[in-house]
């Protein structure tokens, strides 16, 4: 019902375009990069689009199991990007037909992106509304339709908030000889996409700074993965990133009210989580290389006493290895650690691509990351091959297999299995 509704608002947004005048008309259109609809008053639209069906096939190395197969539609989503005439007000509308999310628990994220930008200065813009935060590791800048892999890294589905709401503010300075710095600053709810209704806690503040020693890369190349421009010249970013989340109210700031704790007042009190990373981007002729680190660590306030079970009803128990402890069961829930990733990669002129990643995660002690059905696997082994059937995004088929080394995992039903995993995943772009 809400994917009929969003089609709906999305035809009536084109029949209102056409209405305002007979002067809208198709601009431009490259295979890949959408379609520009353009007023003789200089209002602007860009529609951008793709589909992504996906196959997925687990196996287990030592356990008499079947393979747990799945077929699906990773992706199904529209884009809307509009300026008005003076280049200065612009915005973003995007949605996902699937309503998947990016990973599992963001499952009914129909709405993706609506944000409102406005150019303060030349050089600094501000943002107001929905859209992914940059205080996020760099894989997350990337665009889902432009990835190496079939999948994001489990770097990302460990740490990353994805999408929030609040005010984003970024800057592009040149600081001579060619080199550009790009800091970024966010104040947001803290509470994940789509909060339309309690929201816990506190403010999120973070930002970034990135630094191109060497340039801007071509055609939005900071933002994709593959090197399909091929850089003429090599191409560097490097960043920092840091986020405080005071008060959160899940594992990582990715759903609101997932996770909630009372005192003896019966007010909420919750843990602040903290985030900080570094990452890269390089291009060079084809060749890719990306890598990241992130570290996230939590602050358990005092006064915790009470605990909202899923079910709604209220435990005064804190179970960590048969005690109560309130501190580490607050921990114990949380995504809370340390991981890095590492990835590279070759396109030929053919549009041949081959690639590897290599991603390790750190739990603490007590934390998430240590759950046997979804993580306790700190090592993530993949490789892939890539067809790239147009000179650009517009259409390509990926597949690529991932070996899990894990550490006393479930299988997922929860049942305890011997061995380690192979992933093998398939899927098909193809690009408005």
């Amino acid at each position: 019902m809400k994917s009929i509704k969003i089609l709906l608002s999305f035809a009536l947004f084109i029949s209102a375009l056409y209405g305002f005048g007979q002067d809208v008309k198709l601009s431009s259109y490259q295979f890949g990069e959408g379609l520009r609809l353009t007023t003789n008053e200089g209002h602007e639209v860009k529609i951008t689009s793709y589909l992504q069906p996906y196959f997925e096939s687990k196996q287990y190395t030592e356990a008499d199991l079947n393979a747990a197969n799945r077929f699906r539609m990773r992706r199904a989503r529209f884009r809307l990007d509009g300026e008005t005439a003076n280049k200065r007000f612009s915005y973003r509308f995007q949605f996902d037909l699937t309503g998947n999310g990016e990973f599992e628990e963001q499952q009914g994220l129909y709405l993706l992106d609506a944000v409102i930008n406005y150019e303060l200065t030349n050089r600094i813009t501000v943002s107001f509304g929905q859209r992914a935060t940059y205080t996020d590791n760099r894989e997350l800048f990337m665009l889902s339709n432009t990835l190496q892999l079939v999948e994001r890294s489990r770097l990302t589905s460990a740490f990353a908030s994805i999408r929030e709401f609040g005010l984003f503010v970024n800057g592009n300075f040149r600081t001579g000889r060619g080199s550009y710095l790009r800091p970024y600053f966010v104040l947001t709810n803290g509470d994940g996409g789509n909060v339309f209704n309690g929201d816990f806690g506190g403010l999120k503040v973070g930002g970034r700074v990135d630094y191109l020693p060497f340039g801007l890369f071509t055609n939005l190349g900071q933002f994709r993965q593959a090197d399909v421009m091929r850089e003429l010249t090599p191409k560097l970013v490097i960043g920092a990133n840091f986020s405080h989340n005071n008060g959160i109210s899940s594992r990582r700031g990715r759903e609101s009210g997932a996770i909630l704790y009372l005192n003896d007042n019966n007010d909420f009190s919750l843990p602040d989580y903290t985030k900080f990373g570094i990452d890269f981007l390089f291009k060079y002729k084809g060749f890719s290389a990306l890598g990241e680190f992130v570290k996230a660590t939590a602050t358990v306030p005092d006064d915790i006493t009470q605990r909202i079970r899923n079910d709604g009803s209220i435990a005064t128990t804190f179970p960590v290895n048969g005690i109560d402890d309130v501190e580490n069961y607050v921990k114990g829930r949380m995504m809370l650690g340390e991981g890095f990733n590492l990835q590279m990669g070759y396109l030929f002129k053919s549009g041949f691509s081959l690639d590897a990643r290599y991603t390790h995660l750190n739990a603490d002690e007590h934390s998430f990351l240590n759950n046997p059905t979804f993580y306790s696997r700190p090592n993530y082994y993949t490789f892939g091959v890539s067809q790239y059937l147009a000179r650009n995004y517009g259409a390509k088929i990926q597949a690529d297999i991932t070996y899990v080394d894990g550490d006393n995992i479930n299988d997922n039903n929860s049942n305890p299995i011997e061995g380690n995993e192979w992933i093998a995943r398939i899927m098909l772009t193809f690009s408005l």
